[in-house]
């Protein structure tokens, strides 16, 4: 399909996460102009704006031009699904769906339709992870060895009584919390050949994952939502052959890169982070879409992060390690 200078952007959801999605797309310009909402739920007129709201799928589709799903995680699946059928580029938010197998079969169908499907792994654009991959990358702390991450908040609010508090319909902490880490460890340090993980006894609300990458590298992921309320911290560690970087969300100085080189360059600030990342991930979907930019992540990444939240899943539930296929040229 040919889309529109300003496209007809078309939100699916006006929960929590349709709430972040509809306020960074109208800080960048283009407000939602069709809301599908819940017909059993008052849309949120904060959410809604001038948009108009459906509550038919097919009406709603015949009326926009790009697609952004802000649904339940269950819910994923169908409403993908339909979008990559109607032939809709789709900005869909993490995880793509609970399975890989599930995961597998929307990828393809975007594959089959020619169109766009961006999967919102937007720690990718956080400033600090983005500048500290961006290091990694260009050689500045030398072969990466370790990756320590930490993201740790209390229970979303929105979780009690509700979806997210039941695991079938959210997959738990590893699919909601824990994959952000996951994608971007691998984002970082590549391939994964095996995923080891354990979850605390009581209501499984703390968890570590541990990655061993096809290059040797480790990554040891933290995730919590045993915080108390109104915390939410993050933080990492990448230790190199030749230095360290080093980000922690509760102090107020830079991401910091410590280099084995000379005395007046081993603190190095690398970033003062600062811009809404939901923006620059709504921005970059547009900018795919008109051919402005190279996908930052792509369906694949998407699929392989499904992947990894699923094999913690089993290692936790098995205390067993899992080994991770590759994806393979099937797919």
């Amino acid at each position: 399909m040919t889309v529109a200078d300003t496209p007809r952007l078309g939100l699916v959801g006006t929960g929590f996460m349709g709430q972040t999605h509809a306020a960074a797309w109208r800080a960048i310009g283009n407000p939602p102009t069709a809301i599908l909402a819940d017909p059993n739920a008052e849309a949120d007129p904060a959410v809604v704006g001038d948009a108009e709201v459906f509550t038919d799928l097919d009406a709603y589709l015949n009326q926009v031009e790009l697609v952004d799903i802000c649904t339940p995680t269950d819910t994923h699946p169908h409403f993908a699904l339909a979008a990559a059928n109607a032939g809709r580029p789709t900005l869909c938010e993490k995880p793509l769906a609970l399975e890989a197998t599930k995961a597998l079969e929307i990828v393809r169908a975007f594959e089959r339709a020619g169109v766009l499907l961006q999967v919102a792994h937007v720690v990718r654009f956080f400033p600090a992870y983005r500048t500290a991959r961006d290091a990694v990358c260009s050689g500045e702390i030398g072969i990466p060895a370790v990756t320590r991450l930490a993201r740790l908040s209390s229970a979303p609010g929105w979780s009690v009584g509700g979806w997210m508090g039941d695991d079938a319909r959210s997959g738990g902490l590893f699919f909601d919390l824990a994959i952000h880490d996951l994608d971007w460890a691998r984002w970082v340090n590549g391939e994964v050949a095996s995923v080891q993980a354990r979850l605390s006894a009581e209501h499984a609300r703390h968890g570590v994952v541990i990655l061993t990458h096809t290059n040797g590298a480790l990554s040891h992921i933290e995730s919590s939502w045993a915080e108390p309320t109104g915390t939410f911290r993050t933080r990492f560690e990448i230790a190199g052959s030749s230095g360290l970087i080093t980000f922690d969300s509760e102090t107020t100085t830079p991401m910091v890169a410590r280099l084995h080189q000379d005395e007046t360059s081993d603190q190095t600030p690398l970033t003062n982070p600062g811009v809404n990342p939901f923006e620059l991930e709504v921005q970059h979907f547009l900018d795919v879409v008109y051919g402005r930019s190279e996908p930052l992540l792509t369906p694949l990444d998407a699929l392989a992060a499904v992947q990894l939240a699923a094999a913690a899943c089993k290692s936790a539930a098995q205390q067993i390690p899992v080994a991770i296929e590759p994806l393979g040229g099937d797919v």
